[in-house]
C-alpha cells in the first residue's frame, strides 16, 4: 500500500509538471515559430487594412492537450484595435477549432481590420494564449509588420460626368434650290420661269441675302439636263446650250450679292432623273419602264424601245419628260449665329423669344454664375421641354452635391436608359460610398465617363491593374495612384503631367521616393506642402516618406 501512495504521489507530480511545462515550453519556443505577412507593409483599402498571416508550428510545439488563442492587434498612437481571435488545439482537446499536430503544421488566416485616422505609424502583433487543461499563460507578443501605405487610399470619389453638348452653332449653312424649265428642243429661257414657282422665291431668298450682314454665299451651282429623247448627241449640246443661258440669268438675279462664279455643269440626257420620276409617278406600267432601263444601258436601245411602247410614251411626255428639261441653281449659305457674348445681351435683355432651344442652352452653358446657369437651364426645359436641359440641370446639381436633387432631376428624363443618366446615377452612389451599386450603373451605361468610374470602383476594392486600365488617359490622380500601387511609376508621373495641384505634387514625390530619388522627393513635398501647409502633417506619418 505504501508502494501505492509513492507511485500515486509520483504521477500527480508528474502531471502538474507536465501542465506547467506544456505551456511554459510553448512560451519559451515561441521565438520558433515562423510568422510572414502578406503585405509585408500593410495597405489600406477603401478604408480596411486587408491581411493574411501563416504561422508555421514546429513539431513538437502542440501537446495534445494544449490550446492556443491568437488575436492579431494593430497598435498605434493613442489606441488599439484587434482582429479576430482564432483558436487552435492539439489531437486530443474535443473542441472544434484548427487542429496542429505534433508533428507540427502551418495554418494561414486572413483578415481586415478598419482604418482609423491614428494608424498613420503603427504596427502588427499577434498576440497568443496557451492552454493546458487548467493552466494558462500569455506568451511573448509576436510583431509581423510595420506602418500602414496609405497611398492606395487616397483616391477621390467625385467621379467622372460631363454636361450634354448644347447644339449650338456658331456657324450654320443652308442649301437653297431653284429650277427653271425649258420647252422641248429649246434653250430659251422664258420670263414666265424667272417670275414664278420656286425661282421667284429663290429670287427673293437672295435679295434678302444682299441685306443680311451675317450671310455669307459659299458655293453656287448651275446644272441643267436634257430629258431623254431625240438622241444623246443633240440633248448633249442642248444641255451645254441650256447651261449658257441659266448662267446668264444666274447673272442678271445676283448682280448685288457678294459670291464666287458659280460652278456650272452640263449633265445631257437625265437618265437618272428619269427613272427616279417614272418610280415617283402614277404611271400604269411604270414597273415595265423600269424593267427596260435596267436591262439596257445604251441610251438608244432604252429610247427605242420605250418609243416602241407608244401608250406609254404619249404619257411620259406628258408627265414626265418636261420636268427633265430644266436647269438647277442650288445655292449654299453661311450664316454667322450670334456670338456667346451675343446671346448673353439678348438673355440680358429679356430677348430670349429671338432664339431657339440651343441658344438658350448654350447661355446656361458659357454662364460663370450658378444661379444663372440654373435659370437658363430651366427655361429651357421649360420652354422647350428640353431634355437636355433637364439633364444638364441635374448635372449642376451634381456638381454641387446635391444628391437627392440630383436624382429627382434625373428621374424627370424622358429616356431612363440613356447612358449619360445611368452614369450620373452611378456617380451618385459612388459619392455615397455604394461601390457595388454604382458600378451595376456604369456597367448599364458603357459611355467613356462610365469606364473611367467603374476605374474607381477597382480602387476601392483593391483591383489597380484593373483600375490602371479603365483609368487609362483621365490624366488626374485616380489614375496615378492606380499607377503607384501597379508599379508603373513613369505612367503615374505622366498622368500627373498637366496637374499642378498640391494633391499632385504630393504624389509626384510618392513616386520619386519610390524610385530611390530622394532629394526629388523632398523638393516635390516641400512644393506641396507649401501650395497646401496641411499636407505636411500627413507626410511626417506617410511610411512613403520614411527614407527622407
Amino acid at each position: 500500500m505504501k508502494i501505492y501512495k509513492i507511485m500515486a504521489v509520483a504521477a500527480l507530480l508528474a502531471l502538474a509538471a507536465c501542465n506547467k511545462n506544456s505551456v511554459q515550453q510553448m512560451a519559451d519556443a515561441s521565438s520558433n515559430v515562423g510568422v510572414s505577412c502578406v503585405p509585408e507593409v500593410l495597405t489600406v483599402i477603401n478604408n480596411q487594412i486587408p491581411v493574411s498571416i501563416t504561422v508555421d508550428y514546429p513539431a513538437a510545439y502542440f501537446a495534445p492537450e494544449s490550446k492556443l488563442a491568437v488575436t492579431p492587434v494593430i497598435v498605434y498612437e493613442g489606441g488599439e484595435a484587434a482582429g479576430p481571435v482564432f483558436h487552435y488545439q492539439g489531437s486530443a482537446v474535443r473542441e472544434n477549432n484548427k487542429e496542429i499536430s505534433a508533428d507540427g503544421g502551418s495554418v494561414v488566416e486572413s483578415f481586415t481590420i478598419p482604418y482609423v485616422d491614428g494608424m498613420k505609424k503603427c504596427y502588427l502583433e499577434l498576440r497568443s494564449v496557451a492552454t493546458y487543461k487548467d493552466k494558462t499563460i500569455k506568451l511573448p507578443s509576436r510583431k509581423v509588420a510595420d506602418g500602414v501605405i496609405l497611398t492606395g487610399n487616397g483616391f477621390n470619389t467625385n467621379g467622372y460626368f460631363e454636361y450634354k453638348e448644347d447644339g449650338y452653332q456658331h456657324t450654320t449653312v443652308k442649301t437653297s434650290e431653284a429650277q427653271i424649265h425649258y420647252d422641248v428642243n429649246s434653250s430659251t429661257v422664258k420670263n414666265s420661269e424667272l417670275t414664278s414657282g420656286s425661282f421667284k422665291n429663290y429670287k427673293d431668298e437672295l435679295a434678302e441675302l444682299a441685306e443680311n450682314d451675317r450671310a455669307k454665299i459659299k458655293e453656287v451651282k448651275i446644272i441643267s439636263y436634257a430629258s431623254p429623247e431625240g438622241g444623246e448627241e443633240r440633248n448633249n449640246k442642248l444641255s451645254n446650250e441650256r447651261s449658257d443661258a441659266a448662267r446668264k440669268a444666274w447673272d442678271s438675279v445676283s448682280k448685288d450679292l457678294e459670291s464666287a462664279a458659280p460652278d456650272v455643269k452640263s449633265v445631257g440626257q437625265d437618265w437618272e432623273g428619269f427613272q427616279e420620276a417614272v418610280a415617283k409617278s402614277d404611271i400604269e406600267d411604270k414597273d415595265l419602264i423600269l424593267r427596260v432601263l435596267s436591262m439596257y444601258n445604251d441610251p438608244e436601245v432604252r429610247e427605242s424601245e420605250i418609243r416602241n411602247m407608244s401608250q406609254i410614251f404619249t404619257e411620259l411626255k406628258k408627265e414626265v419628260l418636261p420636268e427633265l428639261r430644266r436647269s438647277r441653281f442650288v445655292t449654299e449659305v453661311e450664316y454667322e449665329n450670334y456670338t456667346d457674348a451675343e446671346l448673353q445681351h439678348l438673355a440680358d435683355r429679356k430677348l430670349l423669344y429671338l432664339v431657339d432651344e440651343p441658344a438658350v442652352l448654350r447661355i446656361a452653358a458659357t454662364s460663370e454664375d450658378p444661379e444663372r446657369k440654373e435659370l437658363f437651364y430651366r427655361a429651357a426645359a421649360e420652354r422647350f421641354n428640353s431634355q437636355v436641359g433637364k439633364y444638364d440641370l441635374a448635372i449642376l446639381k451634381l456638381e454641387q452635391g446635391k444628391h437627392a436633387v440630383t436624382e429627382m432631376y434625373l428621374e424627370q428624363m424622358k429616356d431612363q436608359n440613356d447612358p449619360d443618366v445611368l452614369n450620373a446615377l452611378g456617380v451618385v452612389e459612388l459619392r455615397r460610398g455604394n461601390f457595388d451599386k454604382a458600378a451595376e450603373f456604369f456597367e448599364k451605361s458603357g459611355n467613356p465617363c462610365s469606364v473611367k468610374n467603374l476605374g474607381i470602383v477597382a480602387l476601392s476594392k483593391g483591383d489597380y491593374t484593373s483600375a490602371a486600365d479603365k483609368l487609362k488617359g483621365a490624366g488626374d490622380i485616380n489614375e496615378a495612384i492606380a499607377n503607384i500601387m501597379c508599379g508603373e511609376l513613369d505612367a503615374a508621373e505622366k498622368a500627373l503631367k498637366n496637374d499642378e495641384s498640391a494633391q499632385a505634387d504630393y504624389y509626384r514625390a510618392v513616386v520619386a521616393a519610390r524610385k530611390g530619388k530622394l532629394k526629388d522627393a523632398k523638393k516635390l513635398l516641400d512644393q506641396a506642402c507649401e501650395k497646401d501647409p496641411a499636407l505636411r502633417e500627413k507626410a511626417l506619418k506617410d511610411i512613403e516618406f520614411v527614407a527622407l
